[in-house]
């Protein structure tokens, strides 16, 4: 706890007590509602501003403990003892109500909160024998406090648990059980996957909170001296959420200023009479709108931040080999044997066995689709393997991902999982700990912070230790993500495209540092596109195709693979239907691409491209997986805005418009993975792309539309009232290509059209596609399997690492090395280095 945290909760603590002592009998009633209103707000703060978590029913166990306290003390218990009954009655409760809430979230969560509000309402009501019911319970005794008044005696003890309450919170909020919350708010799947069970800190954020409330509730019976049911209306719960909001949700003071505006300001209102209501809800209204972070968090966002804390140049080498080397136990690698799954009866991960020994990099590789991640979920917890073992000393297969990350293995994802609200520093913390939190007020030792500093200069990271890391870019993202990893001194490190966004340059140092992982003794997998790198660092490489191994070798080994090879370029029976004749149109352009560059935030992933497309042609951009295909059309479609360039459709500039724009002037997106409007019929989803045209003004009705589609698909005809995600892949795939042919498209993008689908799937589907390149309609088509695309194009792009390396007639590059180069990694990286080092420069 800062100085500066321990002072502010000085002068609170002051302030409150000498308020207690110099104001009337009738102020001393509005500090204790105050004081106790910031006391249930902090609790909730615990609840919202910590786990993520909404609850609108905490006037409940407000209501719990202001009836177990005044209960016992019309009994004769002391009200201190009855005051810590009422506190963990509560907070019990509160435990108990997070088991069947936590397996819901967002409205469902707050609806089953408001559902108990109202059952321990009625409850009161009923239970007239314990609660006196709707009358309540009269004659509560006020407690004696000595050499100070009843009134006096109760403010100060409700200033001293406000105070104690916002200790506790900022005790927390510092600890691993605060971080734990925080970690699991941001993401419950990287909060499994470095030991956390997300459920245990919820349900904890739940019970400290309702615990808070309840010791709250404990002093409404002697300050008012009588409570019934109707002294705790659900519209104060909805006022406590409110004073979290308000206030600032996740700041140490923020329940304190929203308590302040709930209960000081309709008294400072009460002039205004009738209209107290409309003037204190306007005031909110305001509040909100001007402040959605909170007068706290408004405050922060105009105050310049001081540069933190940086991380050492050098690592030192001894303490990373004292943490990470692996021979203090268990020395052996990872084995993997015949593991596989199947999802709705598609296996999409079958007999697939390997063995990643201790310091070595094993490689996962294999076409979009082929299975690599699903693999790594199986390895790692995510998904229960329906057959197949995983062994790391002991069997880990089936057990929750929390128990095989305490076992082990680490793991970073295709897009970075961190926790955003956690600073760097917080985010090794939280992972070295693999889910032992210790005790709520537990602190973290120097040593691990240290730990912490060497680990991150180890991955190359230079930035701050206590910056946010939502706020980091890109690059610096995957570093602490691996850093993050490598603070649970794991012995196998799992990696799923650790390259995605990178740079050719900051590539290579990724190499560099997974040979430096190995050196370890940590095992290493990857599952990776980039294939210069997977070939410069892999000892070995693992290749899967539609979810079966077809190789396993040394990278010398896989590329000369010609199964690999097929897998990679297009391995189906299928061969496609080339035109009959030679294309030949107007030498006018539909698509004219000039220097476009891409970017997500980070290093450029498409570079200066230009291409052509005229009117009547199907042209094909190749490339391995992270070449930039996909990235390429989300540009022409308005779904990615380019840095630079220009994009002209039928010579109109398209490159400023969004995706609806774009669509009305001609472009029709199929995109990668289909995405159907699942619980729209067939029907609908055709018509859903025909929005904007207007059947009104044109020859063809919309039934007629749909009459072509089916005449193309003939197999959606008896489909046509199904809901469209309960389709097998391939007639999803129809869908979505019939839905842009509905919108009668100059030029139709298709994304991946053969991804995922049975090779009888594919040849019926191609058929189809040849057929409108027959009938003259302009396609731009990107698909993993580069050899069948090439049959049904006329001209074709090959893309390496973001960049046009080759271009030239479908025949032509079909007999050019330089396409099975790209796929497999011998592409012209040399280039793309020097062109790296111009950019830079």
């Amino acid at each position: 706890m800062t100085l500066n945290t321990s002072i502010g909760l000085a002068v609170v603590a002051l302030l409150g007590a000498s308020l207690s002592f110099i104001v009337d009998s009738y102020s001393l009633l509005v500090l204790t509602l105050f004081c106790l209103s910031a006391l249930v707000a902090t609790g909730l703060n615990i609840l919202i501003g910590l786990s993520g978590q909404i609850s609108f029913g905490h006037v409940a166990f407000y209501a719990i403990g202001a009836y177990c306290a005044s209960l016992m003390t019309m009994a004769g218990v002391p009200f201190g003892l009855a005051l810590l009954s009422a506190a963990l009655l509560a907070g019990v409760c509160g435990g108990l109500l997070a088991i069947p809430a936590l397996r819901v979230q967002g409205p469902y969560l707050a609806m089953v909160t408001i559902a108990f509000a109202f059952v321990v309402h009625h409850g009161l009501m009923e239970w007239k024998d314990l609660t006196g019911g709707s009358n309540g319970l009269i004659g509560v005794p006020m407690p004696n406090f000595g050499v100070v008044s009843s009134e006096t005696g109760l403010a100060l003890t409700s200033v001293l648990l406000m105070v104690a309450g916002l200790w506790f919170y900022q005790r927390l909020a510092l600890g691993p059980w605060g971080k734990a919350m925080r970690a699991a708010k941001g993401s419950e799947t990287a909060a499994r996957s470095i030991g956390i069970n997300p459920m245990v800190p919820k349900a904890w954020a739940f019970a400290l909170s309702a615990a808070m409330a309840g010791s709250a509730g404990a002093l409404i019976g002697p300050l008012m001296m009588f409570i019934s049911p109707s002294t705790f209306p659900f519209s104060q719960s909805i006022l406590f959420v409110l004073a979290v909001i308000v206030g600032g949700s996740g700041f140490l003071f923020g329940p304190v200023i929203g308590a302040a505006v709930i209960v000081l300001l309709p008294e400072l209102l009460s002039g205004v009479a009738e209209y107290r209501l409309l003037v204190f809800a306007g005031f909110l209204l305001a509040v909100l709108w001007a402040a959605p972070s909170g007068c706290i968090g408004l405050i922060l966002s105009r105050v310049r931040r001081k540069e933190g804390e940086r991380v050492p140049a050098r690592a030192d080498a001894g303490v990373l080999d004292s943490f990470l080397n692996p021979s203090r136990g268990y020395a052996g690698g990872l084995s993997v044997d015949n593991i596989g799954i199947s999802f709705g009866g598609v296996k999409a991960v079958q007999g697939v066995s390997f063995n990643a020994p201790e310091g070595e990099v094993t490689s996962i590789i294999g076409p979009n689709g082929a299975g690599k991640t699903t693999a790594l979920n199986l390895i790692s917890g995510f998904y229960t393997p329906d057959s197949g073992s995983v062994k790391l000393e002991s069997e880990l297969a089936g057990r929750n991902a929390w128990d095989i990350a305490r076992a082990g293995i680490a793991r970073t994802y295709q897009t970075t999982q961190l926790f955003e609200e956690l600073s760097v520093m917080d985010n090794l913390l939280i992972a070295m700990r693999k889910g032992q939190l210790s005790h709520p007020l537990a602190q973290e030792s120097k040593r691990a912070r240290d730990i912490v500093r060497n680990l991150l200069a180890f991955t190359g990271y230079r930035g701050e230790l206590d910056i946010a890391a939502g706020n980091l870019p890109h690059v610096d993202r995957r570093l602490v993500e691996i850093a993050r990893a490598l603070a649970m001194a794991p012995r196998v490190l799992l990696l799923d495209e650790p390259a995605a966004g990178l740079s050719r340059s900051e590539t290579d140092q990724l190499g560099e540092l997974l040979k430096a992982i190995a050196g370890f003794g940590i095992a290493v997998i990857i599952v990776e596109h980039d294939m210069p790198l997977v070939m410069s660092v892999s000892d070995s490489i693992l290749v899967l195709d539609s979810g079966k191994p077809i190789a396993l070798g040394t990278p010398a080994e896989i590329r000369d693979n010609q199964q690999v090879i097929a897998a990679y370029l297009g391995g189906t029976d299928y061969e496609g239907r080339p035109r009959q004749q030679a294309w030949s149109g107007p030498a006018d352009h539909t698509l004219f691409v000039k220097d476009l560059q891409l970017d997500y935030g980070a290093a450029p992933v498409v570079f200066d491209v230009n291409l052509v497309v005229k009117p009547g042609e199907c042209v094909a951009i190749l490339g391995a997986n992270g070449a930039g295909k996909s990235s390429i059309m989300r540009a022409l479609a308005g779904l990615h805005r380019p840095v630079q360039g220009s994009i002209l459709l039928n010579n109109e500039s398209i490159d400023r418009l969004d995706a609806s724009g774009i669509s009305s002037q001609g472009l029709a997106l199929v995109p990668e993975g289909r995405q159907v409007f699942p619980e729209l019929s067939v029907r609908d989803n055709l018509l859903m792309g025909a929005f904007q045209r207007d059947f009104r003004k044109e020859d063809e009705s919309s039934d007629e539309a749909v009459e072509a589609v089916l005449k193309r698909f003939p197999r959606l005809r008896d489909r046509i009232d199904q809901p469209a995600g309960l389709l097998s892949g391939g007639e999803q795939q129809m869908v979505a290509i019939g839905r842009a042919l509905m919108a009668k498209p100059t030029l139709l993008l298709l994304d991946e059209p053969s991804l995922g689908l049975a090779p009888a799937m594919i040849r019926e589907l191609f058929e189809v596609l040849a057929s409108l390149r027959d009938e003259g309609i302009t396609i731009l088509l990107v698909d993993q399997m580069a050899n069948l695309a090439l049959t049904l194009a006329d001209r074709a792009y090959l893309l390496e690492t973001g960049r046009i390396v080759k271009a030239g007639s479908a025949e032509e590059l079909s007999k050019d090395k330089a396409l099975e180069a790209a796929y497999l990694g011998q592409g012209d990286t040399e280039k793309n280095k020097e062109k790296d080092g111009e950019d830079a420069a």
